[in-house]
């Protein structure tokens, strides 16, 4: 299929359509943020009719929200990666998943964006809310195993530990670890912060380090 737009001729392949949509999204936010993207601009970034979209996605909130789940679920394949299982220890692996969260950030940062800042419910939209679900899935197995190695008595909530790593890898990672125009100078880099700030909650739950 091709369409003429001023005297230029572009062609996509239909079944690469949806791809091509999703990924002139990524462009738009990494260069204007989710304010930037609009059903308009991202046809023309695609190449494709202004009424192309449609064809996949019913509006824009449908479009983020497609970006939006990849990127969950790419993060949710970089937090099992990097899980192992546990090993070799539950406190080196749950470190290790920390950085893999703050690594994804600096990685694919539109994708961060478009996960984190599109203003979307996740209850609106049953794949984001699916995806998002996947990944902190990984971070509650993780916490479960970790605090498994605790004292009984003083043996916390593996949701709430889930949910303060999950605060912890994106605070930093929103704050200093973006490799974008939002990151922010620091006297540490946002590994050595994140390791620290890891370490010290670690140690106040009374974790073994070689738990």
């Amino acid at each position: 299929m091709s369409w003429s737009r001023n005297g230029e001729t572009r062609s996509y392949h239909h079944g690469n359509l949806r791809e091509a949509l999703m990924r002139a999204t990524l462009d738009l936010i990494g260069e204007k943020g989710v304010a930037g993207v609009t059903f308009a601009e991202t046809a023309r970034r695609a190449g494709v009719s202004a009424a192309a979209p449609y064809r996949h996605f019913r509006d824009r909130d449908e479009l983020l929200a497609a970006v939006a789940s990849v990127g969950f679920d790419r993060l949710a394949d970089a937090l099992t990666a990097a899980w192992q299982n546990g090993r070799p220890s539950a406190a080196v692996a749950y470190e290790r998943v920390g950085r893999a969260y703050l690594d994804f950030a600096r990685r694919a940062p539109a994708e961060y964006v478009a996960m984190f800042e599109s203003g979307l419910p996740a209850d609106g939209h049953e794949g984001l809310q699916q995806a998002g679900n996947r990944a902190f899935a990984v971070l509650r197995e993780a916490a479960e195993v970790l605090v498994s190695h605790i004292p009984g008595p003083v043996r916390p909530p593996a949701l709430m530990v889930a949910l303060h790593t999950w605060s912890l890898a994106h605070g930093v990672a929103s704050l200093f670890g973006r490799a974008d125009s939002a990151r922010r100078k620091l006297p540490m880099g946002p590994d050595e912060l994140l390791e620290a700030a890891f370490l010290i909650y670690l140690k106040g739950l009374g974790a073994p380090s070689d738990s």
